[in-house]
């Protein structure tokens, strides 16, 4: 079976590999046969070549690791050892060994749900970031009236600022250096900012503070305490990006005199918030195929990554079909 691998910084291999059977599969797993995957934000340290921390990527030049770095998946169920999944079954979620850019997968199935036979497989597989994005929501305070800003503008701070709309935010701030303009009002960004979030964050009132901010960058330290900063007194701070390093300071007298909380976590009960991020977007009709920007083919993914990587205007979601 086809199968791609980062073998050095920036440069996809397709490989032959050998087919998945049942006979592998180990208990609440299932053998899905790729449809669709997308491409996230957290992929990107890896097509850079950066190591990693995950099993399997100890490559010299890069991860080396059969279907690395893809995890957002959509496909179709082959065999399975999961009760809630049944041969020929579509399904969206997670690969979760990290190894979804292959002609077979072998993943849990807990954090599978099926997704609606009317939306394209590359639609579908825009309900695992929102899963994403909905569960982190539920762990912040009631955002009716409150006022919302979001550090990134990319496919997950979109997503956010619609969910934060949806939830009855007052206001919803969103700050990126990439002109967001032509997408922030679909999405539901009242204040699109065009600047660094250093810049933003060094001009901003007090009474221009919002209640809650959400850091959806990741991958750099310095935006975690822009997050704080522009965070109102007795407000809330959620740290969504990925941590690419172990230790982060933080303005620990920030914290203390403005009495803020700060939220950080990945997310659990997959199964269930796939499932609930598939009603809300049935909910709302267009939302996914707003979301979705661009489509390339298996063979194409080395494209698809090299587009992710650059400061585009008018790309959200990357997906790759089959």
């Amino acid at each position: 079976m086809w199968s791609y691998r980062i073998i050095a910084p920036y440069l996809f291999e397709r490989t032959d590999i050998e087919d998945k059977t049942p006979q592998c599969l180990a208990d609440r797993h299932v053998l899905l046969r790729f449809l669709a995957a997308g491409v996230c934000g957290s992929d990107l340290p890896a097509f850079r070549g950066a190591k990693g921390r995950l099993p399997g990527d100890d490559g010299r030049s890069a991860a080396e690791k059969d279907g690395f770095p893809i995890h957002e998946v959509a496909g179709e169920v082959i065999a399975s050892r999961h009760p809630d999944h049944q041969p020929g079954d579509l399904v969206v979620g997670w690969a979760s060994a990290f190894d979804g850019m292959m002609e077979l997968v072998v993943t849990h199935g807990d954090g599978l749900a099926p997704y609606d036979p009317a939306l394209t497989p590359t639609q579908a597989v825009g309900l695992q970031p929102l899963a994403c994005v909905l569960y982190a929501c539920e762990q912040l305070p009631d955002l009716t009236g409150r006022h919302v800003a979001i550090i990134g503008q990319g496919s997950i701070g979109l997503l956010f600022a619609y969910v934060a709309k949806a939830a009855g935010a007052r206001r919803v701030t969103g700050v990126d250096p990439v002109d967001r303009a032509a997408l922030s009002k679909t999405f539901g960004v009242d204040d699109a900012v065009r600047a660094t979030s250093d810049r933003w964050v060094s001009q901003l009132a007090p009474t221009d503070r919002a209640d809650v901010v959400i850091e959806a960058v990741g991958h750099q330290v310095a935006t975690l305490g822009h997050a704080i900063d522009a965070t109102a007194p007795g407000g809330t701070v959620f740290y969504f990006g990925v941590a690419d390093d172990e230790a982060y300071p933080i303005n620990m007298r920030v914290m203390l005199r403005n009495n803020l909380t700060l939220k950080s976590g990945v997310t659990l009960d997959r199964r269930r918030v796939l499932e609930q991020a598939a009603k809300f977007a049935a909910e709302r009709p267009g939302l996914l195929e707003t979301y979705l920007t661009h489509t390339f083919a298996v063979d194409e993914v080395q494209a698809a990554f090299e587009l992710a990587c650059r400061p585009v205007p008018d790309r959200v979601k990357i997906a790759v079909a089959r």
